[in-house]
């Protein structure tokens, strides 16, 4: 089954677009990459979505394979979406938009970013040469999610979950965690505007905040450069 429009062109490519190049779609595909969820957690991590184009984004998705609705058991029995195994593929193509978008010159600063698009963005930026023999565990509050991070001599794992005793502890909103990743915002004067709370290991999350290196702007020769 093919979405409502599609590009009539053979290549692989082209295929794909009609699958997820509608407006929306990859962005609902991104926020199932880490886990299944209810409909409402959707329209939480993508607010300016209305009901009916997200309900409508759902059903083309789960119509080509991408995403599949089930009921969880009991005590939840609540639908939720979650992405097929073939779905889940698409968090290298997520994460390598995600790598050449931050490269654009006209890329905007300023807007919000959902949880999930955060956790991701440190999955795509992370660098193990700066993060070095970097070692702990550091749990992320965001509101009532919770992830965590898993580092070992410079590598990370972060997945939704919590530790039942880690290093550290980050609690704050995606958009001041993103201003201390990646806009230079200072730990310290962040826990005292209110905006952060700390617990444990300051050494380990300035060195954590500091191993997410954007990559160098591309060129800008637009005609107003």
């Amino acid at each position: 089954m093919q979405t409502k429009r599609s590009y009539q062109d053979g290549c692989a490519t082209a295929h794909a677009m009609d699958l997820i190049g509608e407006r929306w779609a990859l962005l609902v595909a991104r926020e199932l990459i880490l886990g299944p969820k209810r409909f409402t957690d959707l329209r939480a991590g993508l607010p300016a979505i209305s009901p009916n184009v997200l309900t409508q984004r759902l059903d083309e998705l789960e119509a080509v394979s991408v995403v599949v609705r089930r009921k969880l058991p009991p005590p939840a029995a609540t639908w939720v979406y979650e992405l097929t195994p073939w779905g889940r593929e698409l968090e290298t193509v997520i994460m390598a938009l995600g790598r050449w978008g931050a490269r654009s010159p006209a890329l905007a600063q300023g807007h919000p970013l959902s949880r999930d698009g955060l956790i991701l963005s440190w999955r795509t930026m992370f660098s193990s040469a700066r993060a070095g023999d970097l070692s702990g565990e550091i749990e992320i509050r965001m509101g009532d999610d919770r992830f965590l991070a898993r580092l070992e001599d410079g590598h990370l794992q972060i997945d939704r979950g919590s530790a039942a005793a880690p290093d550290a502890v980050l609690e704050a909103s995606p958009d001041t965690l993103a201003a201390l990743a990646y806009s230079g915002r200072k730990l310290n004067e962040a826990v005292q505007a209110g905006a952060l709370k700390v617990e444990g290991d300051k050494a380990l999350l300035k060195r954590f905040l500091a191993s997410f290196p954007l990559p160098e702007p591309a060129e800008d020769l637009s005609a107003g450069a």
